[in-house]
């Protein structure tokens, strides 16, 4: 009887291992989705380490403690008793046995993708590259990012010769996939371990490692015949949420002109068993996803000579939305007899939606930006922000300001509708209230103007 080859063993080695829970997993980026994803692993039972350079998320989490809301310090102190470490040196990876990347992908100020973060992490990894190693994508990208970004880098860049695995594995190579995070923060509904897991590996013994990887801690795995696949998959479930909304929203534009309330016929039409799912319109988009991967599929369409007009259109409507906030706050302060240059501002709430801490794509932070540009002298309150300070696309240095005077302000704008607002008593008090959410959905007052 033959012995087993050094490629059956490193697959049925990893296998084995992930099957005991005891694959050494590296979750590189300990953010918004790749902090959940750490946690979810050590609760399971694997051995977990977090990687991340910025040395105060390492050395928040190594004391117990959290700097995302939604997630709680005894909950990083259960991972560390679990033993759960962070760490910002890279040269631990040679100890893992699968590596998450779960890195930033915005945009660049021309609209296209900013890969760098995807390129820095992937040549911090590759010097520390083994063979055997499992190599998981799970940023937001444009098709093709694993295979013509990623697992090239990893190739040169190791000290070994290493290749990756495209058939069966073999002696000098490592396995790579691709699997889209589908983190959606502040969702209360939905726990993480029902969401499915969509994998696509670079060769089939991939597949079958980040499945069952991920399969140990989701109740529901979704395979797919290639990174590129998946990489299209959840650019497919974000552009779909991105071009309805751009929709409503240019239906609300539409019925505000009509006279019409575009909240009360989204309400209708829901009541429609089938064939409708509501959207909502807004002040404009937000977040790690939504607002981004419309423009990295265009950029992308546009090496294979294609135009994704359809796509591009919904961006231009919802990139425009906080323009069209800053008009409503000047007609509505006109109405009043007062010039938008030198009136008093309140905005309410800056994340990019309701009850969570994340700035990300904010559309709060244009729309102060551009009152602060006409004149106004604005301010913002926001319970998960005391402060507002520099970011890739914004430079306010602002302090939360008190609900104590709102009186004082010639227009409150509510922009993000969290739950901790009382709607009624900022109506109450305040002489202009202009509202992007229909977070006051049933005040009746005439101070309150809808946009």
């Amino acid at each position: 009887m033959s012995s087993p080859t050094v490629s059956t063993t490193h697959f049925s080695e990893l296998k084995t291992k992930i099957q005991h829970r005891q694959a050494r997993v590296a979750i590189i980026g300990l953010g918004y989705v790749g902090l959940p994803l750490a946690l979810l692993y050590s609760e399971t039972g694997f051995p977990v380490k977090g990687f991340d350079i910025d040395q105060r998320k390492v050395s928040t989490l190594n004391s117990g403690g959290s700097y995302i809301f939604r997630i709680t310090a005894p909950e990083i102190q259960q991972a560390r008793n679990q033993g759960f470490t962070a760490t910002a040196d890279y040269a631990q990876l040679e100890s893992m046995d699968a590596i998450i990347i779960c890195v930033p992908t915005p945009l660049n100020e021309y609209h296209e993708p900013d890969m760098s973060y995807i390129t820095g992490t992937t040549e911090a990894i590759a010097p520390h590259l083994r063979a055997g190693q499992l190599v998981i994508l799970e940023s937001t990208t444009y098709p093709g990012t694993t295979e013509e970004v990623m697992v090239p880098i990893l190739e040169k860049g190791n000290k070994a010769g290493l290749k990756a695995a495209r058939g069966e594995a073999g002696a000098n190579t490592f396995f790579v996939a691709f699997s889209p995070e589908r983190e959606d923060p502040g969702n209360q509904t939905v726990a993480r371990r029902d969401i499915p897991k969509v994998v696509g590996g670079l060769s089939p013994q991939a597949s079958e490692l980040a499945g069952l990887l991920y399969g140990s801690i989701f109740n529901r795995t979704v395979p797919v015949s290639s990174p590129a696949a998946a990489e299209m998959t959840k650019l497919l479930e974000n552009i779909y949420r991105c071009v309805n909304i751009a929709l409503v929203n240019e239906l609300k534009l539409l019925c505000l002109r009509m006279n019409l309330n575009i909240w009360e016929v989204i309400e209708a039409a829901s009541t429609k068993p089938f064939g409708f799912h509501p959207f909502y319109p807004g002040p404009g988009l937000g977040g790690h996803c939504i607002p981004v991967d419309p423009f990295y599929l265009s950029w992308k369409a546009k090496e294979w000579d294609f135009h994704t007009r359809f796509i591009e259109l919904a961006g231009e409507i919802n990139t425009n939305m906080p323009y069209h906030v800053l008009d409503s706050v000047a007609r509505a302060l006109n109405q009043q007899k007062k010039a938008l240059n030198g009136s008093k501002v309140l905005v309410l709430g800056v994340a990019y939606k309701k009850d969570i801490d994340d700035l990300r794509e904010s559309p709060a932070l244009t729309i102060i930006e551009l009152l602060q540009k006409e004149g106004a002298v604005v301010s913002y309150n926001d319970p998960y922000f005391p402060e507002v300070g520099r970011g890739r696309k914004y430079d306010l240095q602002m302090k939360c300001a008190s609900l104590d005077n709102l009186g004082t302000y010639d227009c409150v704008l509510i922009v993000t509708d969290h739950s901790d607002y009382d709607y009624e008593k900022i109506v109450r008090e305040s002489k202009l209230v202009v509202d992007t959410r229909n977070a006051t959905k049933g005040i009746s007052s005439s101070k309150v103007v809808h946009c």
